[in-house]
C-alpha cells in the first residue's frame, strides 16, 4: 500500500492577488513543509511521527494561523488548540486554550498517548503541559 500526504496552512487561503511578498513565504513554507514530510515518510518514520513534525513545522511559521502565527484574541492574547488521530487505533489527542505552550500538536500527542482523556482545555492543559516538562517531554514554553 502507497502512501500521500496533503497539508494546509490553516483557515483562508492564499489569493493570487496577495502581494508577492507576502505571498511568496506562504507557498514556500508550505512547499518546505511537503517535503519535510515526504522525506520523513520516505525514511518510513510512522504517519503519526510525520504528522506531528509537519504541523510543528506550521505552528513555528509566523506564516500560517498556528502557533508562532496565530491570530490573537480581541484581548490581545493567544488561544491555540490542536487535535491529532492515530488513523490505526482510532486513539486521538485534544487541546485547546493554549496561550504558553509552542506546539500544540505535541502537547495533543501527549494527551493522546499518556492520558485516559481525549480532550483538555485551557488551565488543564497548560497544568499537563507543565507536568510533561517535568517528566522530560519536548514541550517548550513561549517565554
Amino acid at each position: 500500500m502507497g502512501w500521500a500526504i496533503a497539508l494546509h496552512g490553516g483557515a483562508g487561503d492564499i489569493p493570487l492577488s496577495l502581494p508577492a511578498d507576502r505571498r511568496t513565504p506562504r507557498e514556500a513554507t508550505l512547499r518546505h513543509c511537503l517535503n519535510l514530510g515526504v522525506a520523513a515518510l520516505r525514511a518510513n518514520r510512522s504517519p503519526l511521527d510525520v504528522v506531528e513534525l509537519v504541523v510543528c513545522e506550521l505552528e513555528n511559521s509566523p506564516c500560517f494561523n498556528a502557533g508562532k502565527g496565530s491570530v490573537l484574541t480581541t484581548d490581545g492574547t493567544v488561544e491555540m488548540e490542536a487535535c491529532i488521530m492515530d488513523g490505526n487505533t482510532k486513539k486521538c489527542g485534544a487541546v485547546s486554550g493554549l496561550s504558553t505552550v509552542v506546539n500544540a500538536i505535541s502537547l495533543a500527542r501527549l494527551v493522546m498517548e499518556r492520558t485516559p482523556h481525549i480532550y483538555l482545555g485551557f488551565d488543564g492543559a497548560e497544568a499537563f503541559a507543565r507536568e510533561q516538562v517535568k517528566s522530560s517531554n519536548n514541550i517548550l514554553f513561549y517565554s
